[in-house]
């Protein structure tokens, strides 16, 4: 699963980051979450691979969005 992560830095303002490096960055909290659903859910209808959404927690991580296949046999019943 590819995971994109919201990391505050120092300064209070936050950033959209993949694999560790830093795509996105000085965005109120609001709109780093905005853009960091709007850049999964993009990758995963491109790529069709699961994608998530993710931010620190008092302890762990908090899943703010999960793009993922639905299963064959889900997509023939609809």
């Amino acid at each position: 699963m590819v995971t994109y992560s919201l990391r505050q830095s120092s300064d209070g303002l936050w950033c959209v980051c993949r694999s560790g490096f830093s795509l996105f960055s000085n965005l109120r909290l609001g709109a780093a979450i905005k853009l960091a659903r709007e850049v999964a859910r993009d990758e995963h209808l491109r790529s069709g691979r699961p994608v998530c959404v993710e931010m620190p927690g008092m302890g762990s991580s908090i899943r703010l969005a999960q793009y993922v296949r639905v299963a064959a046999s889900l997509e023939k019943a609809a």
